[in-house]
């Protein structure tokens, strides 16, 4: 297999660190102004802030409005789906790193200069940081990134400070990781489900800072592409396969994957179940995961798979 070492730093010429903001959005003008409210509000600014609007053509005009009032540069988003829209960001950023976000965060005070610190620190790590789902209390609890695992879920890292979390807005990148490895647009939401593995693969190192966190407002914003159950789980098939399946090869971790995933779309396909008053079971036959999704989820997957260990890494997008 060709490994992609990233050793070369990534500052300007100057050597100073520019943190360019890749932030996406869809149909969601109010959430957006909160959002760029609570940037423009830091003692700290970064270097720039790219808005990539996915827009509908009823609130395109709209979104425009707000992100030049915010002094942001505005692009017209590509239309295919979460991923595609964060790749076009990435490429319109001009910074030595990238901070990915999304339009339904919030920010505590000194967020950003936490992060400018912790990037100075170590300019060619990529940093990742954790949220909260409301504006903290001390009864809070706040959800790290975490590392992908054979059936899906997420487990927070052995290793924090050199594991493979990844959370698609909470992340900073140093620029040149995300232009020569984009995220994988296939299933529109499958970008950070296999991407801290594919990295670490690569031979980067992913570092949690503890020092700040983002407020995520995901569960009143709206239109979020996780309502979609069937791609969700798709997703998370497909991320846990590429983890376990060719990434970070472990083939007892694999076997459990498939055998997970495979499982739920039988019983969900067939409506078989041999522990009917089982909770469990019950919950499996209501998710909207088939036989075709788990076939055609694993051939994309076995593909994506060839063209990694070829080392074809441009053409993982």
């Amino acid at each position: 297999m060709v490994m992609y070492s990233s050793a070369q730093p990534s500052v300007s010429p100057s050597g100073e660190i520019l943190i360019s903001v890749a932030l996406i959005t869809r149909n969601r003008p109010d959430t957006l102004e909160r959002c760029l409210q609570s940037v423009r509000s830091q003692s700290y600014q970064p270097f720039e802030i790219v808005v990539s609007d996915d827009s509908d053509a009823d609130y395109a005009a709209q979104t425009r409005a707000i992100a030049q009032r915010y002094d942001c540069r505005y692009l017209t988003g590509p239309q295919r789906g979460m991923q595609a829209n964060r790749n076009h960001a990435h490429r319109a950023c001009r910074g030595t790193h990238i901070r990915t976000m999304d339009d339904d965060h919030e920010f505590p005070p000194d967020h950003n200069r936490i992060l400018e610190a912790a990037v100075r620190s170590d300019p060619t790590s990529i940093w990742v940081f954790g949220e909260y789902l409301e504006w903290p209390t001390p009864t809070s609890i706040l959800f790290p990134p975490g590392e992908m695992q054979p059936r899906g879920y997420r487990r927070f890292p052995l290793d924090p400070d050199d594991c493979f979390a990844i959370s698609d807005g909470c992340t900073v990148y140093p620029r040149s990781v995300v232009t020569q490895h984009p995220f994988i647009e296939k299933l529109k939401y499958a970008g950070e489900a296999e991407f801290g593995a594919r990295l670490k693969a690569l031979g980067y190192r992913i570092r949690y800072c503890p020092d700040t966190y983002i407020i995520h407002h995901c569960l009143n914003s709206g239109g979020s592409p996780t309502t979609d159950k069937a791609l969700l789980l798709r997703s998370l098939f497909f991320g846990s396969y590429m983890t376990y399946g060719c990434y970070l090869r472990n083939p007892w971790k694999e076997f459990e994957c498939l055998g997970y995933f495979l499982g739920m779309a039988l019983r969900r396909t067939m409506g078989w179940s041999d522990r009917a008053n089982d909770h469990h079971y019950s919950q499996l036959l209501n998710r909207p995961f088939t036989l075709q999704d788990f076939w055609q989820t694993w051939q994309l997957a076995r593909h994506y798979r060839s063209l990694f260990e070829q080392g074809r890494y441009s053409e993982m997008v």
